[in-house]
């Protein structure tokens, strides 16, 4: 075999193996995303439950990467502190080395019966849990082929005296190997294959001990870049996770370095393995990193609180915090957070629409303008939830995700489209501010009492919206006579009033017939919440228009 053969071959199995990788990462999440993230969050009560809950999901996940995306994610919402974050962070780097001892046994008859029990469970189940833990299966099973090909690809490599010169210079220049290792961690997106591929040379003898664990060195740095590259537009909170855990890293490959020389050798006395000595160095590290930092992650949070300090940026106080990029991968999960963003959406509404009725009661152009301002937050969070959802439309979601994808968009439109009508309201409460105008009492009693019932069934909206009630949803529905009632009721009454020539209906007449107008519209939007879960359900008719005559 050649060495542009054996090259070929070489890349072509490390595809695969980060190509396995990523499904048993996408199988495990997609099917366990929920708990996974709950035993996360349940595990803030002490360091030691933290550092098991970052060891256990890591180790079923196969990616620290994903475990610190969850953290921060967690920080980032307040849902966490830093300290229990850096301390399942520490868990989840432990859970990384000992993935790593795992597949480094030889396991070569466990490969093709792992793809053949995923591709059956794959193909033949149709439960969402069972499908993805045969996509996991397969992609375990891919792993292993994979690192069966680098084993044996590698081997015609050691007489390759170009690619020994290369990995000769690299053992002279240490520096330089851990950076080009951090690279190719961070190209990978992975610390765990980068560090299989290091075990595989170093078993094939194409790389001397001493250089692997340098570049094993080198790859547990580069396996901090991307949850830092994640997390650079997120919270500050999610900044010092990533950060803090960076810092153990570097301390650790900073004392390391140096010490290679004396480590090596003991490495060698435990177990004369080429490849053993590698995945034993890495487990040993990062061992050594925790049993350090475990009892130093409350000093550590205090540090990263001064180095990076709360910013006071209103962007950053009223950005949406529920939308947890994370998730996304699990669209059960995302869907939940994607809901509570939208009822979140809802109260900026709500807030603004009792906030009208204040400031038309008391003449307040002042308190009206501030709610026009309140406009932009309802935009802000309909442009996020939108462009979030559209992510996990592009996930592979079952039916039921489907419809409540549709849900979610149809919902947090119609909220968006209520914000821009209230605003119009609240233009027309400066122009009555502003033209000293008032209503007859008759006509204000008219105004509020719309108003009022617009309110509720906003609230019974978003009830709706959530539960999926179908009786509720029903009754939503039937409020809608109820406002036309009350629309078509104040329009006569207000025309009766111009016939009697009373003054103030005169003034304000196009005001008053514009609010009742625009309340009607906003209650409309407000009814569609219940539409699309009539029509799962099957309560609605295909349509409302009568047969035609055939005469």
């Amino acid at each position: 075999m050649s060495a542009t053969h054996a090259l070929v071959q070489l890349l072509g199995a490390v595809a695969l193996l980060l190509w396995g990788l990523n499904m048993v990462r996408t199988g495990i999440t997609r099917g366990l995303g929920g708990q996974l993230r709950q035993l996360i969050s349940r595990s803030v009560a002490s360091r030691g439950r933290a550092l098991l809950a970052g060891m256990g999901v890591t180790m079923i996940v196969q990616s620290s990467t994903a475990t610190a995306l969850i953290v921060a994610s967690f920080a980032s919402s307040r849902l966490m502190e830093v300290a229990p974050a850096l301390a399942v962070m520490l868990g989840a780097d432990i859970a990384t080395t000992l993935v790593a001892q795992v597949l480094s046994l030889d396991m070569s008859l466990l490969s093709p019966m792992l793809i053949i029990i995923g591709v059956i469970m794959h193909k033949s189940m149709k439960q969402t849990l069972q499908v993805q833990i045969g996509r996991a299966s397969i992609g375990l099973g891919l792993m292993l082929l994979a690192l069966r090909i680098i084993v044996s690809t590698s081997e015609p490599l050691r007489s390759s005296e170009v690619l020994l010169a290369i990995f000769s210079s690299l053992a002279d220049d240490p520096l330089i190997a851990v950076v080009l290792a951090a690279l190719m961690t961070w190209m990978a997106h992975s610390s765990l294959a980068i560090v299989l591929l290091i075990m595989s040379f170093a078993s094939s003898g194409v790389m001397s001990v001493p250089l692997a664990l340098v570049m094993v060195l080198g790859a547990n740095l580069g396996g901090v870049l991307p949850p830092i590259m994640a997390t650079l537009n997120e919270g500050i909170m999610a900044r010092r996770v990533t950060f803090g855990n960076a810092a153990f890293k570097i301390i650790g490959v900073v004392v390391c370095l140096p010490l290679i020389g004396y480590l090596a050798p003991l490495m060698a006395q435990l177990d004369g393995d080429p490849a053993r000595q590698v995945v034993n160095f890495h487990t040993a590290f990062n061992l050594s990193i925790a049993g350090v930092f475990i009892f130093l992650v409350p000093v550590a949070a205090k540090i990263l609180e001064r180095l990076l300090p709360p910013q006071d940026d209103p962007d950053e106080i009223e950005r949406p915090r529920l939308l947890d990029t994370t998730a996304i991968g699990t669209p059960a999960v995302a869907l939940s957070c994607a809901s509570r963003e939208t009822l979140r959406m809802g109260e900026y509404v709500e807030t603004m629409i009792a906030g009208m009725m204040v400031a038309l009661e008391e003449n307040n152009a002042k308190k009206a303008a501030s709610l026009i301002e309140m406009d932009d937050l309802v935009d802000r969070s309909y442009e996020e939830i939108k462009l979030y959802v559209a992510k996990i439309a592009c996930q592979e979601v079952d039916e039921t995700e489907s419809h409540r994808i549709s849900e979610v968009f149809a919902f947090s439109t119609n909220l968006e489209h209520i914000g821009d009508i209230t605003e119009n309201l609240l233009e027309i409460v400066e122009k009555k501010v502003r033209k000293q105008l008032h209503f007859s009492n008759e006509g204000f009693a008219e105004i509020k009492e719309m108003h009022a019932k617009v309110a509720a069934n906003l609230n019974l909206a978003m009830t709706v919206f959530m539960s999926g009630d179908i009786v509720v949803a029903r009754q939503l529905i039937g409020e809608k006579r109820v406002v036309s009632s009350l629309e078509r009721r104040a329009i006569g009454n207000h025309m009766e009033r111009l016939r009697l020539g009373r003054l103030e209906s005169i003034e304000t007449s196009a005001l008053h017939n514009d609010i009742l107008r625009d309340l009607r519209r906003i209650h409309s939007h407000i009814a569609a919440v219940a539409y699309p879960i009539l029509d799962a359900a099957g309560e609605l008719r295909k349509t409302r228009l009568k047969k035609p005559n055939k005469e």
